[in-house]
């Protein structure tokens, strides 16, 4: 199946011709006047008209552990960025390492939000850091904060039970909160990206159980000083070994989806 990509960035000709098909937010798939927004893969195989058998899903309550663990290695890192560095963008898009930090949070809090004030508009995603959030401690103080929130709302009888109004449509409560740790789980390997671009050993990556789902990239140009020490010719191994590791993606981090199908987020 052939497609098309496109950087609306680069091209903001293909931003017109998402919003004149009422495409809320990137990234979406459209075919013809038909689109799907997000990594939702049940709809991408009904618009494409292909079977999709879905896999097993992760119960509220190990998506909620999930997601507390990924915010805390948000925060372990965010505290890490050298304050020179912390406007710092990529080649390829233009956020910098403060936005992308509190989005991560942002986008946590918002499950709360919704669940309390009954709707899920796309601006509470497109925010800002306040102009005080200013360092990395500030910002990991504001990812204590969330945690906090999020942790007393899990307590509730009930907490995900229901549907939930969406900018996207109406979603099971259930299905916003996979979305949510989903969409937190999808920067944290941003945030590597860069920490490791500005020179700074890697400390604790991602962990479940004792076991690494997701472990930072050493410096550019330097080596894991946990690594042994390889014969000549051979390939390096990924970075996460063991039962449904994977090998280093793009941005020097290796992957491992800590989390089973389902409608995936926004950038």
């Amino acid at each position: 199946m052939t497609f098309e990509g496109i950087d609306v960035e680069a091209r903001p000709d293909g931003l017109k011709d998402l919003e004149r098909l009422g495409v809320p937010l990137v990234p979406a798939t459209v075919l013809g006047d038909r689109w799907v927004h997000g990594w939702n893969p049940k709809a991408l195989a009904e618009l494409v008209d292909v079977a999709y058998a879905e896999g097993p899903r992760l119960s509220p309550e190990a998506l909620a552990q999930r997601l507390d663990l990924i915010l805390a290695a948000a925060q372990r890192t965010l505290r890490e960025v050298p304050p020179e560095h912390l406007e710092t963008r990529a080649p390829d898009r233009d956020r910098s390492v403060r936005q992308l930090g509190f989005h991560l949070f942002r986008l946590s809090a918002a499950f709360c939000d919704t669940r309390e004030q009954g709707h899920f508009p796309e601006e509470w995603l497109l925010e800002d850091p306040p102009a005080a959030m200013n360092d990395g401690a500030a910002l990991a103080a504001y990812g204590e904060t969330v945690r906090d929130r999020l942790a007393q709302w899990f307590r509730r009888p009930g907490w995900c039970d229901g549907t939930v109004s969406t900018y996207y449509g109406e979603q099971a409560a259930h299905e916003l909160m996979e979305r949510t740790t989903w969409h937190a789980a999808q920067h944290l390997p941003q945030l590597y990206w860069f920490i490791g671009k500005m020179g700074v050993t890697p400390g604790r990556g991602l962990e479940l159980d004792g076991r690494c789902l997701l472990r930072r990239a050493p410096p550019r140009g330097t080596r894991d000083p946990g690594a042994r020490p390889m014969a000549r010719g051979a390939r390096a191994p990924p970075w996460n070994q063991g039962p449904g590791a994977q090998g280093p993606g793009a941005d020097g981090t290796a992957h491992t989806n800590p989390f089973p199908s389902g409608a995936s987020p926004p950038d």
